[in-house]
């Protein structure tokens, strides 16, 4: 599972329904939502 930063939570977290996507300018990152309050996260570090 990838890990990243809950800006609402202010902390690191699992995240759910993870998906891998591609930026404007073509570079991959993982996006989905925070397990405890829905906010979208992103992380560049692909596990």
């Amino acid at each position: 599972m990838a890990t990243g930063y809950c800006v609402k939570c202010k902390k690191k977290v699992e995240i759910k329904d993870a998906a891998k996507t591609k930026t404007k300018k073509g570079k991959e990152m993982i996006k989905g939502k925070c397990p405890d309050c829905g906010t979208t996260v992103c992380t560049f570090k692909l596990d």
